[in-house]
């Protein structure tokens, strides 16, 4: 897949499969190639090579309205003049679905979103997240083989993107739909997915379940990505043995323990003295970074104890608290 005169591409190399009642998602940074994969299935965009194969059919070449695919987006595209019953019902209405069957698969779909009560109401007379369970319900009614999500949550605040994750894992695993999620978000893909595929650069970095990719990260790009704010290469004047077979070590900040410079003989012999540079303030605890010997290192401490800029403090990088790297560096 290609954009511009230039023809650079966009996806390249790109094999991927999805089992039916499966919830995969594609995570990544803008311009990895997600949404591109996306367009490509729902038949939005050409493939120069390869093949999309959807249930045993190749449907590379096939019009996207012939896919028997639903497709939510970001703007949830809902008719401003048409209630949340038509919204639901256009599709059935376009496929000639008769009068009775229509209304009872709207019904069931709009309960099935928890807006059974809301049938009648315009898109302006609904929240953003009843628009959004609108444009849900849209494409599930159709009974799609595959349904596609690209960012869906993305223009809801905070808490209710939290609230509709959950829904969406409820409505996944009730229907068995089979289910294609484009994300940037690491918490959105960790807690919908049955499968994260991590994309850089038109190509697949890892893929596993949400487990695998947050405790076992195979490379640098996915370690950074996950909130391994700490790498480190074997080096001199690191606190402990380097492991074998093993070129990076990656520490979360939450992994890391700071404190005091009198609470040394507590720590073990896996620490480093170290200045404070800067810290924020977590709620449940404050996170530190701090300039040591081998380079930053972000680590945390309770709320209640509190260092400031320039402070001398130790940080404790245990081995066995990283997740130990493999592959080449970035």
């Amino acid at each position: 897949l290609a954009y511009g005169k230039s023809q650079a591409l966009a996806v390249a190399d790109l094999d991927l499969s999805v089992a039916q009642g499966e919830l995969v998602s594609l995570l990544g940074p803008s311009g990895c190639g997600k949404t591109t994969t996306m367009r490509a299935v729902a038949g939005l965009i050409t493939p120069r090579a390869g093949t999309i194969v959807l249930g045993g059919q190749d449907i590379t070449h096939l019009p996207a309205h012939q896919r028997d695919l639903g497709m939510v987006f970001q703007s949830y595209a809902l008719f401003p003049h048409l209630s949340a019953f038509e919204n639901v019902a256009f599709g059935l209405r376009l496929r000639k679905v008769g009068e009775s069957d229509l209304r009872q698969r709207v019904e069931q779909a709009l309960e099935a979103v928890g807006l059974q009560g809301f049938a009648h109401r315009l898109p302006a007379n609904l929240s953003g997240g009843q628009q959004q369970r609108v444009a849900l319900a849209r494409a599930m009614v159709l009974r799609p083989r595959l349904l596609l999500l690209d960012e869906p949550l993305s223009n809801l605040d905070a808490k209710l993107r939290v609230d509709m994750r959950a829904e969406l894992r409820r409505l996944q695993r009730q229907s068995g739909i089979t289910m294609l999620y484009v994300t940037h978000d690491q918490d959105e893909a960790l807690s919908l997915s049955d499968r994260i595929v991590i994309m850089r650069l038109g190509r697949i970095e890892q893929q596993g379940t949400p487990e695998q990719i947050y405790h076992r990260p195979a490379t640098a790009f996915v370690a950074r990505f996950m909130g391994y704010d700490n790498l480190l290469q074997p080096r001199e004047g690191l606190p402990f043995a380097w492991p074998e077979g093993v070129t990076q070590l990656a520490w979360r900040p939450d992994r890391v323990q700071v404190a005091s410079v009198s609470a040394a003989d507590g720590l073990g012999t896996a620490h480093l003295q170290g200045q404070v540079l800067a810290r924020s303030y977590l709620g449940d605890r404050i996170e530190y970074l701090v300039q040591t010997a081998v380079g930053p290192i972000k680590g945390c401490a309770p709320a209640q104890v509190v260092w400031s800029e320039g402070d001398t403090v130790n940080v404790l990088l245990d081995p066995a608290l990283a997740a130990p790297l493999t592959g080449t560096s970035e």
